[in-house]
């Protein structure tokens, strides 16, 4: 059974908008879903890449160093797919139970983590190729960049549009 306070429409302070905690939940993992969506995509088709590597007449020329590059980078990939799909599993169990507000945190806290996880696959594979086709200095220092644009884009941006809307 629903508490009587999930039916009751409030205006939430901060989007100004008025429904009540049930639609808010709804809204919420439909909003999660969306942006599961892209990640998902994302981190399938780099896996996708990632499993066919080792497959390859080239990956016998891989040193002992690139090859626990891409062990870590393919683990790291897994577990972003698992993070990245467990809200959708996470609802199919649970949905009939009036959870939805318990499923989107719990969700959003899965997804969090996904998207971590991708960001150290992503810069795995970035290493990983780069350093298969240039040198091992240069190939550090160019997945270096793209941790940092990853990083800017990813975490510190959204962290500094946070800070200053709570001025």
């Amino acid at each position: 059974m629903v508490p009587d306070e999930d039916k009751e429409a409030h205006v939430d302070p901060v989007t100004g908008r008025t429904e009540t905690r049930e639609e808010q939940a709804d809204r919420n993992f439909n909003e999660l879903l969306q942006e599961l969506r892209v990640s998902q995509t994302g981190v399938q088709i780099l896996f996708a890449f990632l499993l066919t590597l080792a497959f390859q007449s080239s990956f016998a020329k891989v040193t002992t160093p690139q090859l626990t590059v891409y062990v870590v980078t393919l683990l790291l990939c897994a577990c972003a797919t698992a993070l990245l799909i467990a809200p959708v599993a996470l609802h199919r169990r649970l949905f009939r139970y009036g959870m939805k507000r318990e499923i989107v945190n719990t969700g959003s806290r899965l997804a969090k983590g996904g998207l971590l996880m991708l960001f150290l696959a992503i810069c795995g594979a970035i290493l990983f190729i780069l350093d298969f086709v240039l040198s091992r200095t240069l190939a550090a220092v160019l997945a270096g960049a793209i941790t940092l644009v990853f990083l800017t884009f990813w975490y510190v941006l959204p962290w500094r549009m946070s800070r200053a809307n709570n001025r």
